[in-house]
């Protein structure tokens, strides 16, 4: 087998950004399904037990979903008081049908 480098690591480039595309695609699912988008949605800072409040769904597992979409840029993350802000951008994508 000849393999050609250049194009050996084109390929593993596509392949892993492909990878962490799908990964990301399916808390953002969970977010649109649950109503967390909307939920969050010009409502301002928020701590995961505000949200949980607001939407009646598990503090904790909240918790890990909003620390997985700060990590991805989803939402902004203020470590001073421990809340979330889903930007305008962001909820003008996330929230309109």
């Amino acid at each position: 087998m000849a393999v050609d480098s250049a194009k050996l690591d084109t390929f593993l480039g596509q392949l892993i950004s492909d990878m962490g595309a799908t990964a990301g695609m399916a808390p953002t699912y969970v977010g649109d399904q649950l109503g967390i988008y909307k939920a969050m949605a010009g409502a301002g800072d928020l701590t995961p037990e505000q949200l949980s409040d607001k939407t009646e769904l598990n503090q904790r597992l909240l918790q890990e979903w909003l620390n997985s979409q700060a990590a991805g840029g989803y939402v902004e993350y203020n470590p001073s008081d421990g809340t979330y802000i889903l930007p305008d951008e962001q909820a003008f994508v996330l929230t309109n049908p």
